[in-house]
């Protein structure tokens, strides 16, 4: 079984293609169960796969119709699609979020139509399709009104993979994200980045900028969890998810403010004091209009879990993510 991981140098790539190659199968279109044979790792700078024989690393531009048709073929049973553009980014080139958020999501999906072989394509989503005037709780029901380029181009993404997947040319899943935090490595140009910035950098012994009040509040995910729920989505048969394969994952709904009191229970208030707050306007707006917390009902009734509270996500990063003394692993 060949499997495709757009994105697969970023850190959720990374540690979802660890988890395929240790679990070494997936079920295919039929449910049966299948050894990976092939996991090949597309992105735009090199993936550090790892030292395995059944990974192929692939430098390119996924927008690229030659580079794309070069990986996948008829033999690609499974593609994880999780490059993107992130939010701040998409939001600051317009251009780059259309090319790479929307229309290679489409190239990829037009390869699939023309091979004709219907792959299971996993598709993450995020929080940001949703804005506007929002419930207290997002629905299932709740219309779809993302207030930044980003969430438009994510939006547009998943109810193409929804009717593709009607006409029978994918198998299609939408993983609709919480924010990830606490994420590994360096600050991204995500709006969200600061949630796991304001953690992250004052465990490694460094000063973090919060741009955000303390009273706002996040839909969140942990990296560990995200990943299982990546490989939850995709073996998960057709027919549980019906029609509609777009499912709004569990997660958490924490202020910032607890947040950074969680970590002050981890590690001890001279953590808390590298924290300096400075509001940015432009990245306020962009996350309070994305929703504080969803109704994850039916992911739950599909065996996806949530993490147990934000203390956890924090043990989780120092266990993953944190070597002794407080620095990021290699």
């Amino acid at each position: 079984m060949k499997v495709l991981i757009t994105g697969g140098a970023g850190f959720l790539g990374q540690r979802l293609a660890r988890q395929l190659l240790a679990r070494g199968r997936l079920n295919d279109g039929a449910g049966r169960p299948r050894a990976i044979t092939e996991l090949v790792l597309v992105d735009v700078v090199p993936a550090p796969g790892p030292d395995d024989t059944r990974v192929r690393v692939v430098t390119g531009d996924i927008a690229d119709g030659a580079l794309m048709r070069g990986i996948l073929d008829r033999d690609t049973s499974a593609v994880f699609h999780l490059a993107a553009i992130v939010s701040s980014q998409a939001e600051a080139d317009f251009e780059l979020g259309m090319r790479i958020n929307l229309d290679a999501s489409r190239l990829l999906l037009e390869i699939c139509r023309e091979l004709g072989h219907r792959p299971r394509v996993v598709f993450t989503s995020s929080v940001a399709v949703y804005g506007g005037e929002l419930p207290d709780l997002v629905l299932d029901s709740t219309a779809r009104n993302p207030q930044s380029s980003y969430g438009a181009q994510k939006a547009i993404a998943e109810l193409l993979l929804n009717d593709y997947t009607r006409r029978g040319m994918v198998d299609g899943r939408v993983l609709r994200l919480p924010t990830i935090s606490v994420r590994p490595g360096l600050p991204n140009k995500a709006a969200s980045s600061f949630a796991s910035g304001i953690i992250r950098e004052p465990l490694n012994g460094v000063a973090a900028v919060c741009p955000v009040s303390p009273d706002l509040r996040l839909w969140l995910l942990s990296p560990r969890r995200a990943t299982e729920a990546l490989i939850a989505g995709h073996e998960l048969a057709a027919e549980t998810l019906g029609a509609n394969r777009a499912v709004n994952l569990p997660g958490l709904s924490v202020s910032v403010g607890d947040m950074v009191a969680a970590l002050e229970r981890a590690a001890g208030r001279a953590a808390v004091a590298r924290i300096r707050y400075e509001p940015d306007p432009a990245v306020e707006r962009i996350v309070r209009g994305w929703p504080a917390a969803w109704d994850a009902s039916r992911a739950l009734e599909l065996g996806f879990e949530a993490d147990a509270d934000f203390d956890a996500i924090v043990r989780a990063y120092m266990e993953d993510d944190l070597a002794p003394g407080g620095r990021v692993r290699d």
